[in-house]
């Protein structure tokens, strides 16, 4: 008992140790955006424990599926703490789960969803004192169930990236799942059209392990002990598993995987970007990551654009296509990050066209199965062709321009992939970064096809051949400043490749975000992650639906004031949100201005 006491508390300790030295540059805004929006989502949590025991439980179900899906996304979840890092010290696989488990209440985000959790006492409250004090239990067990379900979904993830099946599965799961929350309106207007959540939903949701806590503490609340005692004890027994479970995952994830002793044809290829074309389609061909990442892509935008269906509406079916490149962008955004130390190889070759290579075997890769996706689903619906064809031509050519562009403009070190450990997600020591670039490279790549779409709205057919013409022109030029950079930037960006660390900026030049001070650090990365907020959603799209007169007003703040503040206040988001992103631009340029100031005098 005493050792295992030891070996908590010290993986708690390193946990809260590497968090508080880490917390500068993006990640430290990152995590503090991060945090605003957990505070927010724990409020709605709380208002809804003052609503009904129904909208609380479904607010946990959600929360349960953040939890597991959400490694999909950052780079296999916080893995602060490797369990690679323990392997030379002999513990045994529980106490080591248990340890790791520790260090895993250990940050802002187990405790943000403490406070959501703080539901069950507020309910138990409203129903009687003894309710209350079940509470209080029910909230951690809850809690250590929501944290192990993440490790454990982890953990099962990147055995079954061991197979090229597996990767398949995991991928409609998690495309199905991320795009049902992101149509979350569907479901909550299908509720509503039914009266709310049915008793047989209800139900279900009590039946779910994110239920039980609330299932015990209404049963304290009406006297019924013995419901009480089996949701605890079940919630109990739940724990055990999934610590078991996690265990007996950790000593798998330990063994290495056999490389595939299938035969392979001979590349072939007559010319230097041929040979990086034919390369990079014999990565995507056995790196079951990427086959991961493209499933995943094209699952997301079919049942995207699919969810509005169980409303009786197909207005969204034909746009699967354009979703699916944007997803497809975001998730090989770091397309020379996965690369690690091998970007030594490209680096000698200077004449390769490495860049082209890559665009040609994206476009071979994700075109086919897209152009399938809009031109099937549209014939589908019977339109609108001209809006469709032009966002997709676009698209496919902004995504193969701004992806390998951002991937050498704003590396982020990647790990070598013989180096990946257990968790095949895991591409980069510094997830926040990616992430950020993730979304950075979704809005970038939406932006190309904003023009196309307006020409398409307005003029029709001629829009087709505005998409065709950018996204030839984002392919070509896009890759011409990634090759230009590439050829000029090579040495710094191997050497941030194996160090991790950023070289200094060159005199005269812009400051980076993590030479700021650690207080414009936050502030910086803040800007860059809530500016998209109110200028995409709150104004761009908001303003399109304006134009448009569409009845669908959602959570877009403008349309659900009166007639006459619609238009002012969707300006108002667009202006917003550019203000936000000027402020972001301005503070690394200030210290810019200041730092040249010496070198003047």
């Amino acid at each position: 008992m005493t050792a295992m006491t030891t070996v908590l508390g010290t993986m708690a300790g390193m946990k809260l140790a590497v968090l508080r030295h880490s917390m500068s540059g993006q990640k430290a805004g990152l995590v503090a955006t991060g945090g605003v929006l957990g505070l927010v989502l724990a409020g709605g949590t709380l208002f809804a424990a003052f609503q009904s025991g129904d909208l609380l439980a479904a607010a946990y179900a959600v929360w349960m599926l953040g939890w597991i899906l959400g490694p999909v996304f950052s780079g296999g979840g916080d893995e602060t703490l490797r369990p690679e890092y323990f392997t030379l010290l002999g513990l045994p696989p529980r106490r080591l789960a248990a340890g790791l488990l520790a260090g895993a209440f250990v940050g802002v985000a187990p405790a943000i969803n403490l406070l959501a959790l703080a539901g069950l006492v507020i309910l138990g409250v409203r129903q009687s004192p003894a309710a209350a004090l079940v509470a209080l239990p029910a909230m951690l067990l809850q809690l250590a169930i929501f944290v192990l379900l993440s490790r454990v979904a982890v953990a099962a993830l990147g055995i079954a990236l061991r197979s090229r099946l597996g990767a398949i599965g995991t991928g409609l799961v998690n495309g199905a799942i991320l795009a049902a929350l992101g149509q979350v309106w569907v479901f909550a207007i299908a509720l509503g059209q039914t009266g709310g959540i049915t008793p047989e939903a209800s139900a279900v949701l009590r039946y779910l392990p994110s239920g039980w806590g609330l299932a015990a503490v209404e049963g304290a609340g009406t006297g019924s002990w013995d419901r009480t005692g089996l949701a605890l004890g079940a919630m109990v027994v739940l724990v055990a598993l999934l610590l078991a479970a996690w265990a007996a995952l950790l000593t798998r994830r330990a063994s290495a995987a056999r490389a595939s002793a299938r035969g392979r044809r001979p590349m072939t290829a007559s010319t230097p970007s041929g040979a990086v074309v034919a390369k990079e389609l014999r990565t995507w061909s056995r790196d079951l990551v990427r086959t991961h990442q493209l499933t995943f892509a094209l699952a997301y935008g079919v049942f995207f654009a699919g969810a509005p269906l169980l409303l009786g509406l197909d207005v969204m079916l034909a746009w699967a296509g354009p979703v699916a490149v944007l997803m497809a962008a975001a998730m090989t955004a770091g397309v020379y990050a996965v690369d690690g130390t091998a970007l030594w190889l490209t680096l000698m070759i200077p004449d390769a066209a490495d860049v082209r290579g890559r665009q040609r075997a994206w476009l071979l890769v994700v075109g086919p199965p897209v152009v399938a996706l809009a031109l099937g689903l549209t014939a589908v619906t019977g339109g609108p062709w001209p809006p469709v064809l032009a966002v997709t031509a676009a698209l496919l050519g902004g995504g193969a321009g701004i992806v390998p562009l951002i991937s050498v403009y704003a590396l982020v070190p990647g790990t070598d992939p013989h180096r990946r450990g257990g968790n095949p997600l895991r591409v980069s020591e510094d997830d926040g970064a990616l992430t950020g670039m993730a979304y950075a490279v979704l809005a970038l790549v939406a932006l190309t096809g904003a023009p196309a779409a307006v020409v398409a709205v307005m003029y029709g057919w001629a829009g087709v051949a505005v998409g065709a013409a950018t996204g030839v022109l984002c392919w070509w030029g896009f890759g011409l400043l990634a090759q230009r950079r590439l050829h000029g930037h090579g040495p710094e960006l191997l050497q941030m490749m194996r160090t991790g660390k950023r070289p200094p900026s060159r005199q005269g030049g812009w400051v980076r975000i993590d030479e700021l001070p650690k207080r414009e650090q936050i502030i910086t990365a803040l800007c860059w992650s809530v500016g998209a907020i109110p200028l995409f959603p709150q104004g761009i799209v908001a303003g399109f639906l304006k134009a448009q007169d569409s009845e669908t007003r959602s959570w877009f703040l403008a349309l659900h004031l009166p007639e006459a503040f619609q238009w002012p206040v969707i300006v108002f988001m667009v202006l917003l949100g550019l203000g936000i992103y000027g402020l972001g631009l301005w503070i690394p340029y200030r210290h810019r201005r200041s730092a040249a100031v010496p070198e003047a005098s």
